[in-house]
């Protein structure tokens, strides 16, 4: 069975792709895939360039699951997902997003947890529109949000559910810049290719001192509030209500 997410190396770069052959849904399995493509990278030192093919970047995360899966799904999909914002976050190596298209909620995590980000343009929503599909936001993915986007857009973009295009995404924080969707791919390797230049010791343990609060709280919301016994509590009152 194909990965939904592939690894390739070139030199000093790595490339990460999402591809379910649909929409890229962070499900359990293509969550999975994500941190062993990334545990390459690490072993490589690699820098790495995360894009997706298709049209969408990532529909975020299966909504199957959190409607009708078990506890250990739940858990297991979330928990992961919350690791991989806290990995990126604070990944030995600089991590360029690619942006080809639809970032919703999950996708949009690994947006802000990237260290630059670029946006394919076009005609597609970037954001986090958990209210507008009845999921409450969890406080890990506003802490990832807190640390990214500008206060102007904060409070607006995890209250209201609004998707932006990618101009006003990068208004927002979501992203960096845009580019040509196609340009994108020459634009993210450009850009991986500059960061070969840096010092990668001074990178991480920069990269650790300036992001030391939002790692902190986003620990402590991963450990408090992502916990098995509570999906079994909400799947229990699930089935209740059946």
């Amino acid at each position: 069975m194909t990965k939904p997410a592939t690894y390739t190396r070139s030199g000093p770069i790595a490339r990460i792709v999402l591809d379910d052959g649909k929409v890229n849904v962070m499900s359990v399995a293509m969550l999975a895939a994500l941190h062993e493509a990334f545990d390459q990278a690490e072993r490589d030192g690699a820098i790495v360039i995360l894009t997706g093919r298709g049209k969408t970047f990532s529909a975020g995360f299966d909504l199957k699951v959190f409607s009708d899966g078990g506890a250990n799904a739940n858990y297991t999909m979330l928990k992961s997902g919350a690791e991989l914002t806290y990995r990126l976050l604070s990944f030995p190596t600089p991590v360029v997003a690619a942006c080809n298209g639809h970032a919703l909620p999950m996708g949009a995590f690994l947006l802000m947890s990237s260290d630059v980000r670029i946006a394919a343009e076009g005609a597609y929503g970037i954001g986090m529109n958990e209210v507008a599909i009845k999921l409450t936001v969890p406080r890990f993915a506003v802490e990832v949000a807190r640390q990214r986007l500008t206060p102007a857009y904060l409070n607006r973009a995890l209250t209201t559910g609004q998707l932006f295009t990618p101009a006003e995404a990068a208004a927002a924080g979501f992203v960096d810049w845009t580019a040509p969707a196609a340009e994108l791919d020459a634009a993210a390797t450009r850009l991986a290719e500059a960061l070969c230049s840096i010092d990668l010791p001074s990178h991480h343990a920069t990269k650790l001192r300036v992001r030391e609060p939002a790692l902190t709280a986003i620990r402590t919301a991963i450990d408090s509030d992502i916990t098995l016994s509570y999906f079994e509590e909400r799947v229990a009152a699930r089935k209740s209500a059946a």
